[in-house]
């Protein structure tokens, strides 16, 4: 029953997946093909008519009233179109001069007025003190430093109160200025040089180049108007040639659709197109009918002004689940090109276990936008990840599939059950799913280690690793500085020892009581004593100002990690069999081919299992060497942030 159920579901979103597929507009990519559906016959005839309609207008209205050009500015078009023709109305002209003068009046009048008023209170006060303030206001709005600094304040004030153009002519400046030198190159008049000189200053270039940025935003606009009952809008905005549109569209039945806005594209910057909007033209071509993967090559050809003739999306937009950037590390890794279900294989963002990813936008909880650490500058969009819920459910049905999958072969361990168990099992996984124990992401801040209080380096690899002589080298060379912590035991001290310095030498009735409380990172037991290693033991070496180095099993890391102690791991791997074979004969031990294989497939075990809480990896290839690259990471805790989660620093 569960298996259908399942079975269905993954069909049911790869079917989705597949008629729903999104298309990047001007990303470079696979061919995509998609699933088209049957045409809305009334659909298309209302579209028809409208567009036959707009055709009509445009041929009617020669004054450019209604003009919808994608390829001009029409807010200028349509001053330049509308001289001021006729005979100005003298009446109005009195009444818009009036109002004109009533509106401006002389800075120094109003500082008379204002000194009038103080002079006609100072009669009314009473007390010496308000009689004494009040004679220094007057003071002051005598001198003629201060009216000529109000005088300069109202003229500026009044200025930038006045409406400024509606809109910039270009936002080419600066080609327009390269242009002109090009012309003035072989001009040898004065006016000329002096001009060519001027374009070529430093600080003229600097300023068109500002004027373009500011221009490029300002030019983006949006009217809306009504056209058969239809509410169309109208979008401009300007596309560079080394910024993409950054929007995917897909097909509904005939129609375009926009259908995501990625961020850091121009569509995202000028906040005009919007999820759900149906693209009608595009700088006067037609859309309707046409496939995406057509739209996907007519926009890869667009540059500068882009017109978009849309219908505006009737949805409710969703509230954004998250504005801020947040920081997380990948427990997974993940291929686009393998993801059936990804929106736009175009815009899929590839990524491996352990990764940094910055999320910008989790408005869609089903696919992220991130970008990946480091790629920031080459990455212009963001990509799209799988979220975090979205991944956990498709791995627990892929899980579940996967296990009653061998059910049925009679591998599982609980195939031989009687029926009544089986079905129970499988009813408290289904209740009882705990989505947490799937690895995805873990959300990261930034974290710098105080001078004061080091963090404990755990060294982390399978026998015969080198891990453990790596750390009696660091202990060696600088025991002012790294030390290890002293563990616990329950056998008796023998004559040289000394509790605290060998050993803390407790009873096992208080060492078991610390182990029930998680005081221990880790514990075993030999000839029937126990042994362990406390967090109050690290701990105080990290107060101490030095630096705690630890050999632990990988799993111990829980236990750490859970810890305050803010552990960085190393995970020492062994390099090849052959190598491996060469560096143990080196120590005189000659270990059997199957004893080296064990290593290395120890070590991958440990990777597969636990690689998402190593902080930095070590192939121990020469001894020297990963000595070396060991003390360097350590040192580098000392002067750069590192990556640590956020529920540490909490």
């Amino acid at each position: 029953m569960i298996t259908s159920h399942m079975n269905g579901y993954v069909q049911e979103a790869s079917g989705q997946a597949k008629s729903h597929r999104e298309r990047a507009v001007d990303c470079p990519g696979e061919e995509i093909s998609l699933l088209k559906s049957p045409h809305s016959s009334s659909h298309m005839e209302r579209i028809q008519h409208y567009q036959e309609e707009l055709r009509k207008r445009r041929e009617e209205d020669n004054r450019g009233k209604h003009d919808i050009d994608p390829n001009a500015s029409l807010r200028l078009k349509k001053l330049s179109q509308n001289p001021k023709v006729g005979i100005d109305n003298p009446t109005f002209e009195a009444k818009e001069k009036a109002t004109k003068e009533t509106c401006y009046q002389d800075p120094l009048a109003e500082l008379e007025e204002l000194l009038q008023a103080l002079k006609s209170m100072q009669h009314s006060l009473t007390d010496a003190q308000s009689q004494q303030d009040l004679e220094l206001i007057m003071q002051l709005l005598a001198k003629e430093d201060f009216r000529n600094a109000y005088t300069i304040y109202s003229t500026v004030s009044q200025q930038m109160s006045r409406v400024g153009p509606t809109s910039p002519l270009t936002a080419q400046a600066q080609d327009l200025c390269q242009e002109v030198q090009k012309i003035l190159q072989s001009s040898q008049q004065t006016e000329g040089l002096e001009l060519r000189a001027l374009l070529t200053n430093p600080h003229l270039q600097a300023l068109m180049q500002a004027h373009d940025s500011v221009a490029g935003q300002e030019m983006a606009e949006e009217n809306v108007t009504q056209y058969l009952g239809e509410t169309v809008k109208l979008v401009r905005l300007e596309k560079a040639r080394d910024t993409p549109l950054g929007a995917t569209v897909r097909n509904d039945m005939d129609s375009v659709v926009v259908s995501r806005v990625v961020k850091g594209g121009a569509a995202e910057r000028s906040g005009l197109l919007s999820e759900g909007d149906e693209i009608l033209e595009i700088n006067g071509i037609p859309i309707r009918g046409k496939h995406v993967n057509e739209v996907h090559d007519l926009l890869q050809q667009m540059h500068g002004t882009l017109t978009f003739l849309l219908i505006p999306s009737s949805q409710i937009k969703p509230a954004p689940h998250r504005q801020t950037v947040m920081h997380v590390r990948a427990y997974f890794d993940y291929d686009p090109s393998d993801d059936p279900f990804v929106p736009c294989r175009e815009l899929g963002l590839s990524f491996q276990k352990g990764d940094i990813l910055h999320v910008i936008s989790q408005d869609d909880p089903n696919w992220w936008q991130a970008y990946r650490d480091g790629d920031e500058d080459n990455q212009p969009l963001a990509g799209l990840i799988p979220g975090k819920s979205f991944q956990q459910q498709r791995e627990s049905l892929k899980k579940t599939i996967t296990d009653k999958t061998r059910e049925q072969q009679g591998k599982l361990w609980y195939a031989k059950k009687n029926k009544k168990q089986r079905k129970k099992s499988t009813s408290n996984f289904t209740k009882n799913t705990d989505y947490d124990d799937i690895l995805t992401y873990e959300e990261m801040s930034l974290y710098h280690q105080p001078a004061n209080r080091k963090r404990p380096i755990a060294l982390i690899g399978p026998t015969n690793s080198g891990h453990d002589e790596l750390r009696r080298r660091l202990l060696a060379i600088e025991p002012e500085k790294f030390a290890v912590a002293v563990p616990h035991t329950t056998r008796n001290p023998r004559i040289h020892e000394r509790n605290g310095r060998e050993y803390h030498f407790v009873s096992r009735p208080s060492f078991e009581t610390d182990l029930a409380a998680g005081k221990f990172i880790e514990s075993g037991e030999y000839e029937k004593n126990l042994y362990g290693t406390s967090t109050d033991s690290v701990r105080h070496i990290i107060n101490s100002g030095r630096i705690c180095l630890l050999c632990l099993h990988t799993r111990s890391l829980r236990v750490l990690r859970s810890s305050n102690l803010k552990p960085y791991v190393i995970f020492i791997a062994p390099p090849s069999q052959e190598r491996l074979r060469t560096l143990l004969a080196t120590e005189g031990k000659t270990p059997k081919p199957e004893e080296l294989k064990e290593v290395i497939e120890k070590a991958r075990e440990m990777e597969h299992n636990f690689g998402h809480f190593f902080d930095a990896t070590i192939v121990n290839m020469d001894p020297d060497q990963a000595f070396h690259e060991l003390h360097r990471l350590i040192d580098k805790l000392d002067t750069e942030p590192q990556w640590v989660p956020t529920s540490w620093l909490c």
